[in-house]
């Protein structure tokens, strides 16, 4: 085996620490608000570690106490997962035949391409039919109406990703599942679905992200904690005129853990997922 420069290997771990500090320190310094008393918040110079510890902004968000700010955020986090969760579903199960069709017949790969080119849109030019949309379908300030508007924003982007994992998997295994007598149902349920497994998972974290972060439509569509999801609620912490700071960060520390927790079960799957393809013999 090839040994490394000694040089070259501190080069790395070194690159590799910095890029750590650069991606944990914006995170470490939120939770380092949440806890901070507003006195040290503002105080000059400012205080890198807080005094004296507070976690009751915690206890504030995670109330559920009627009308109380604890109850418009915990009803805001079930918001945001049931709209993620039912527009990340709805989008693998569209983009995974779709996906496999537009790899396996190129002739139609331009439909997928003009469906993208979409993205290319502002948000705020599809806002008016979307919201005349569901104001027709009684669907405004409602959490399947806002799954379905998210489902326009998750689907190409999810089918162009399943596509790309679709086009690593050799052709020669399904025809080969065909000549010994597998539907077409069965040879990608059996044989295509196992091997893109990664890149459904890959997609499909992805997809929750996008619809966990997504803002602008929430704002639009939601008026209440109905349908009002976590970015929503956490732009409201900070609309009055005087702004807590230490409960802005605990709201963003508490909607983080989400995305992170699930990133972290679903690891394995999502590097094998990004390097699918990367190599082939």
């Amino acid at each position: 085996m090839e040994r490394q420069n000694p040089l070259f290997r501190l080069f790395l771990h070194v690159a590799a620490l910095l890029l750590a500090a650069v991606i944990l320190a914006p995170l470490l310094w939120l939770f380092v608000m949440s806890i901070s008393p507003a006195a040290d918040l503002a105080a000059k110079p400012l205080r890198w570690w807080p005094a004296t510890m507070d976690f009751s902004r915690y206890a504030t968000l995670l109330s559920t106490l009627e009308n109380s700010a604890g109850a418009a955020f915990t009803a805001s986090l079930r918001n945001s997962l049931m709209v993620a969760g039912m527009a990340t579903v709805a989008a693998v199960a569209l983009a995974v035949p779709a996906g496999w069709a537009v790899s396996r017949t190129p002739q139609v790969g331009w439909s997928l391409s003009l469906v993208i080119a979409t993205y290319m849109l502002p948000p705020v030019a599809l806002a008016v039919p979307l919201y005349m949309a569901l104001a027709k379908f009684g669907l405004l300030n409602n959490v399947f109406g806002l799954a379905l508007v998210y489902l326009t924003i998750l689907a190409p982007f999810t089918t162009w990703l399943m596509k790309s994992g679709f086009d690593g998997i050799p052709r020669e295994i399904e025809q080969a599942a065909v000549i010994d007598g597998a539907s077409l149902w069965q040879t990608l349920r059996i044989i295509t679905l196992p091997l893109a497994m990664p890149v459904v998972a890959t997609s499909a974290l992805f997809a929750f992200l996008l619809g966990w972060d997504e803002f602008f439509y929430a704002l639009l569509f939601t008026s209440d904690q109905r349908a009002k999801t976590l970015t929503v609620a956490i732009a409201d912490l900070a609309g009055g005129r005087v702004s807590d700071y230490g409960l802005i960060a605990t709201a963003g520390v508490l909607a983080a853990l989400p995305p992170v927790l699930i990133g972290l079960v679903m690891q394995r799957a999502l590097i094998s997922g990004l390097t699918a393809g990367g190599v082939k013999g």
